[in-house]
């Protein structure tokens, strides 16, 4: 009952967050963006605490179910912004960041909660440290590259705002575009430094568990491609000097990698990882 009504709080609270943000980006009053990300903070602790009652209850990770997983992205995305808004001053990304939080953990609330079959020794091994940091990391690294998305998104807005003669609504409204390719950048080292960690106490955990580091699971090959996709990004920015338009849209279509290794894989294809997704 507290699980339901502190998830349904939270749904109302980053509902309220949209609305804030949306108002905010036609009257760019700074009292308007304030209530905005207000709420959304409040959301976000009161998300956090229907997981920490999902915990208690569960005895470990709330992330072996579809329904778990998109709220912990959600919880995840939305803490993130958190800390980024507090280091970054990234109020632009609120119109981004709350319907996207607000979408995925609306989806979490409507796919079923239960599992169709147990899993022997759940709670056994879904405390080992190892498969934690690996989940942790996976989805706030995940959360990084979804706002590095937003950033080449907005980047892309900008540029064509710039380009027309008549500059109008969003040209006086995003920042400059420098600004938003740095901001992505940001995103983008620290998701592939998660995404790195997460990969790497993966496999360690998959050794200890199976006997095995490597199985060729379909996540592990995709999460492998996702890797290398950030890693051709972030190389070519640091050799080749990319920047602007083409380190935007890599970054879009780094997190659409992202999205299909994160559900597509679970549902389109077979592998030991589905078992955490199953509705």
């Amino acid at each position: 009952m507290m699980i339901s009504l502190a998830a349904t709080t939270a749904v109302l609270l980053y509902t309220l967050s949209t609305a804030a943000y949306f108002v905010f980006l036609f009257s760019q009053k700074d009292n308007i963006y304030r209530y905005g990300f207000g709420l959304l903070l409040a959301g976000f602790l009161v998300h956090g605490l229907s997981l920490v009652l999902q915990i208690i209850v569960l005895g470990h990770l709330p992330a072996f179910t579809l329904s778990h997983t998109l709220s912990l992205a959600a919880w995840s995305l939305a803490g993130l912004f958190v800390l980024f808004q507090w280091r970054l001053n990234l109020n632009f990304f609120g119109i981004y960041v709350a319907p996207l939080v607000l979408f995925t953990l609306l989806a979490a609330l409507v796919v079923p909660a239960g599992r169709p079959e147990p899993i022997a020794d759940l709670d056994t091994w879904a405390n080992n440290a190892w498969l934690i940091v690996h989940i942790v990391t996976v989805f706030v690294g995940d959360a990084a590259f979804a706002l590095a998305c937003g950033a080449g998104i907005f980047y892309l807005i900008q540029e064509r705002a710039i380009k027309q003669k008549k500059r109008g609504f969003f040209y006086r409204r995003l920042p400059s575009l420098e600004r938003l390719d740095s901001a992505g950048y940001a995103c983008l080292v620290v998701g592939f430094s998660l995404l790195t960690i997460g990969l790497i106490t993966g496999v360690v955990y998959a050794g200890l568990v199976w006997g095995v580091f490597w199985r060729w699971d379909p996540k592990e090959v995709w999460s492998g491609v996702t890797w290398l996709v950030y890693a051709a990004l972030l190389h070519e920015r640091l050799v080749a000097g990319w920047r602007g338009r083409r380190a935007a849209i890599m970054a879009i279509i780094g997190f659409c990698v992202v999205v299909f290794t994160f559900l597509g894989v679970n549902f389109l294809l077979e592998g030991h990882h589905g078992v955490f997704t199953k509705i």
